[in-house]
């Protein structure tokens, strides 16, 4: 099958690209960096995705973004942009559309969470029309070499001293790699599976200062030591990450901690059909230079 990845240049769909043809499919790249470009803060219609549809069988959606940035607002990058999208694929009988979204965002106000969720919400409503077999696919939080919140989690664990907000010695969170979630949404997309909601996480719930831990433990570093960082300095330190726009650490990040990431650990392992990478092992999945 010919099956188009939506962001498939970054840090989820290059991954997904190499899964889908490992199980011997056509993965069509789609984003602003492929040939064809496109770029989908203007691709607000379904007729403009009709001439990147010809000749697709499934279609994934792997583009997304923690917050907006110029020329790259959230409402069209996660709301309008997909939705048209997923219009253009009933207009032209694509059946199988598979959206990645992200665990909590039913949970959340977030702008992020809150834009996700309105396309989710869309290409289900289709669903349920019989107009499309749709995936809505909720990952808990990814890592992998190249993610920037595995840099942040990387970067911090490297530190013999840290200053964390309670919310990250509170809040949970069920990692998955990287690779394992993108083999397990290319069977998705090319397995005659049941649609819906797709809730993913990893084997273990753990706290994000304990992660953080864990990564220290296998880089073969002492423990840390650990202070909580008062309220106020955790808020105003979001606030100066809001003007950074590389940072992952933002006034959006600090409001999706709210909510603990977490969902049942055996649907991973049951898609993947094997254990999945426990937290304690997650830095043997990265190249050895990361």
């Amino acid at each position: 099958m010919r099956i188009l990845i939506c962001g498939g240049t970054g840090f989820l769909g290059r991954h997904i690209v190499n899964a889908v043809a490992q199980l011997e499919h056509d993965p069509v790249v789609l984003s602003r960096h492929s040939s064809p470009p496109l770029d989908f803060a203007q691709a607000t219609s379904p007729e403009q995705w009709l001439p990147h549809l010809q000749g697709i069988d499934v279609v994934i959606n792997a583009v997304g973004a923690l917050r907006d940035q110029p020329g790259q607002d959230l409402q069209t990058l996660h709301t309008a942009a997909p939705m048209a999208l997923f219009d253009a694929c009933a207009q032209l009988g694509i059946q199988r559309v598979v959206q990645i979204s992200a665990l909590g965002v039913e949970q959340s106000e977030t702008r992020y969470a809150s834009t996700k969720r309105a396309a989710d919400e869309h290409l289900l409503a289709l669903g349920t029309a019989a107009r499309l077999n749709p995936v809505v696919v909720r990952p808990s939080v990814i890592f992998g070499a190249g993610g920037a919140s595995s840099k942040l989690f990387l970067n911090l664990a490297r530190l013999p001293v840290l200053l964390l907000p309670q919310l990250m010695q509170d809040s949970f969170i069920q990692p998955v790699a990287v690779r394992e979630l993108a083999e397990v949404v290319a069977r998705m997309a090319t397995a005659a599976t049941p649609g819906g909601v797709i809730e993913i996480g990893g084997p273990e719930p753990i706290s994000i200062e304990r992660f953080i831990a864990s990564l220290r433990a296998q880089m073969k570093y002492s423990p840390a030591s650990v202070r909580t960082l008062p309220g106020w300095l955790s808020s105003s330190s979001a606030k100066l990450g809001d003007h950074i726009p590389w940072l992952p650490w933002c006034s959006e990040t600090m409001a999706l901690l709210e909510n603990n990431n977490v969902t049942n650990p055996q649907t991973l392992a049951a898609l993947l059909g094997r254990t999945a990478t426990a937290p304690g092992q997650l830095l043997s999945t990265l190249p050895k230079h990361d």
